[in-house]
């Protein structure tokens, strides 16, 4: 029916949460809540197209076999426009560094001198700066740019929504180039830096050989891809110059940090936030 929404929902466990939302597809729309007396989660995904719930149930499921833990999904529907006015209670203006706030496109909101603002949009589930990995790469990025933006180039690795690019963009390094294995990535990359009055040359790619070499690196990628690749990732940074990985639970940041020492990546400092943790490496050589 055109008026109604298709919700998928699911109790997930808490601890379970972060993960869920790296393994999800980006552009689903999706919600989440805490049960104050049990401490479980809830995830809900909302459809418009209800033609392809079968293939979202079935992606559920198998995300929660990835996170060993079973799904029971349901479903129901809602009025479409109880949908588009509750994604507003989510998301608003968000201070995220020194230089860096948040915005979603329906709220007014006049930025302070040298403030730069990211404008997103409701259904970007995961891309619009509230996830700690996100929050940690656009910290430091901030931290690089006070250090000098001229002629300096950065290279998103596996943008997504294309929020971090569009980060470095607005803090001033000129040369910022993307690239994400998921072509849907692309699109959306695209469409979200046009919102923003940018252009940012994105494509399509992967980790598994070295790109041209770049003065910044920023990888927000779960913890075994990072590990897997760290040589090709650390060979794309110029010496001298920076990465900052993301995407890693703080119990395998350990691990993490020794693959890409043994890469000539030397650790700079390290943020948690919450039980995610990023962090700044120069490479040396």
């Amino acid at each position: 029916m055109q008026n109604q929404t298709t919700v998928l929902s699911a109790d997930l466990p808490a601890e379970k949460l972060d993960l869920f939302f790296e393994l999800i597809d980006p552009d689903w729309n999706v919600t989440s809540y805490r049960d104050a007396e049990t401490g479980g989660c809830r995830v809900q995904v909302f459809l418009d197209d209800a033609q392809n719930r079968e293939d979202v149930r079935d992606a559920l499921v198998e995300t929660a076999k990835i996170l060993e833990t079973d799904l029971s999904v349901e479903e129901f529907q809602i009025a479409r426009e109880d949908w588009s006015e509750a994604w507003k209670r989510f998301f608003h203006v968000e201070r995220i560094s020194e230089h860096l706030t948040v915005r979603p496109s329906w709220e007014s909101y006049v930025p302070a001198e040298g403030e730069r603002v990211i404008v997103v949009e409701p259904g970007m589930s995961f891309g619009t700066g509230k996830h700690p990995t996100t929050q940690g790469c656009l910290i430091y990025l901030d931290e690089l740019a006070q250090l000098g933006t001229d002629g300096r180039t950065v290279r998103d690795m596996g943008c997504g929504t294309g929020i971090l690019a569009i980060g470095a963009k607005l803090l001033g390094f000129a040369d910022v180039r993307a690239f994400d294995i998921d072509p849907d990535c692309i699109q959306s990359t695209r469409e979200n830096a046009e919102r923003n009055g940018l252009s940012i040359p994105v494509e399509i790619g992967d980790l598994s050989h070295p790109w041209e070499k770049t003065d910044i690196v920023v990888a927000n990628i779960l913890a075994p891809v990072l590990i897997e690749f760290a040589g090709q990732v650390t060979h794309s940074v110029r010496s001298q110059g920076y990465l900052i990985l993301s995407g890693i639970l703080d119990s395998q940041y350990a691990d993490v940090r020794t693959a890409y020492e043994a890469c000539g990546a030397v650790e700079q400092s390290t943020r948690l936030i919450g039980e995610w943790r990023t962090g700044l490496f120069q490479v040396q050589g």
